[in-house]
């Protein structure tokens, strides 16, 4: 899903791009992409990494121990 953005510039005298004004909504639409962007490179990092089974049995157990802490 691409966003659609009307961005505004900021110049200075010699025309040189100062910087970038975006409405509140353009604004919350970018930092709601980052934020996806960010969700997919962690789970890109996890399913890079190495990666440990366990059992299910194994996992409950353990959550169960945790829950008794």
């Amino acid at each position: 899903m691409g966003i659609i953005l009307n961005p505004q510039y900021v110049v200075d005298n010699e025309q040189s791009t100062k910087a970038v004004m975006l409405s509140i909504q353009e604004w919350n639409q970018v930092l709601e992409e980052l934020e996806e962007l960010e969700d997919i490179r962690s789970h890109d990092a996890a399913k890079a990494g190495p990666q440990e089974t366990l059992l299910f049995e194994e996992a409950v157990r353990q959550i169960q121990e945790d829950d008794k802490e």
